[in-house]
């Protein structure tokens, strides 16, 4: 489900089931895990471009696959210690801890899980008509995949609370003048491959250097948030509210009110 290969130095990850928009399975999550160590070992690439198959990058969670079985919550939200990264996380951040530029190649929908993901990427290009959403809270869940450390350095807060409160869909132009996109373009992949040709005239070590420099200044020490993630996520599973708000995702015509506030 998830393609990888290496060609002149550069990594193609590929999200690879396009019958489903490329929707997150536990297995997807796994394997991504494990591309990002084996790039990190590998001193020949030079740059990683994530991508989705077909005519979307990804859909976000595949809920109802995910849901069948409590283990697979258990499995993605899972840390040995308060402060460490989970899998869900592993698979936003870890493109920073890589010592490559890494590039997200977008078109189609780019929604919740998915556009955590390309978040993850230094640089991010979209086709013009591609969509983006946070979409947790359709859902009754809250942005749990390591984003709440990468946002605050992209956009501003009234920006990133109406995405994840109202959980629409905004349209590439409104996604780059919010800051969430670098570029837009008409073939991303192209527009890719002529900037990692243009930094092939530059030293990775230079490139590697930097990277790191700017992504300590950009984002502050992040274990406490990345517990906070993970623990309120864990809250809102167990509470009367998502129940509903699931039932709601699922049947839209069907809405049915909501209990009182929990403590929060």
């Amino acid at each position: 489900m998830i393609n990888f290969d290496i060609h002149h130095h550069v990594a193609h990850v590929v999200l690879s089931r396009s019958n489903k928009q490329n929707a997150l399975t536990l297995n997807m999550f796994q394997s991504m895990d494990n591309i990002i160590r084996q790039i990190r070992k590998n001193r020949q690439i030079r740059a990683v471009i994530l991508q989705g198959d077909g005519l979307h990058f990804c859909a976000g969670l595949d809920v109802q696959s995910v849901m069948q079985s409590p283990m697979q919550i258990v499995k993605l939200l899972f840390k040995l210690l308060p402060g460490n990264q989970n899998l869900v996380q592993r698979v936003v951040l870890g493109w920073r801890t890589l010592p490559v530029p890494v590039y997200a190649a977008i078109q189609g929908n780019c929604l919740g899980g998915g556009l955590h993901i390309a978040l993850g990427a230094d640089f991010r290009v979209a086709k013009p008509d591609a969509q983006f959403a946070i979409m947790e809270s359709r859902w009754g869940l809250c942005p749990d995949m390591g984003t709440s450390v990468i946002l605050p350095s992209y956009v501003k807060q009234d920006h990133s609370l109406k995405l994840a409160f109202e959980a629409k869909r905004i349209d590439a132009l409104a996604a780059k003048e919010m800051g969430l996109l670098t570029d837009i373009d008409d073939h991303p992949k192209d527009f890719i491959s002529r900037h990692i040709e243009s930094l092939n005239h530059h030293s990775p070590d230079a490139l590697a250097a930097i990277k790191l420099l700017y992504n300590q200044a950009y984002q502050p020490p992040s274990r406490s948030l990345l517990w906070k993630e993970t623990w309120y996520q864990l809250r809102l599973l167990s509470a009367k509210n998502t129940r509903i708000a699931m039932k709601n995702g699922v049947k839209e015509r069907e809405f049915s009110p909501y209990n009182q506030r929990g403590k929060w």
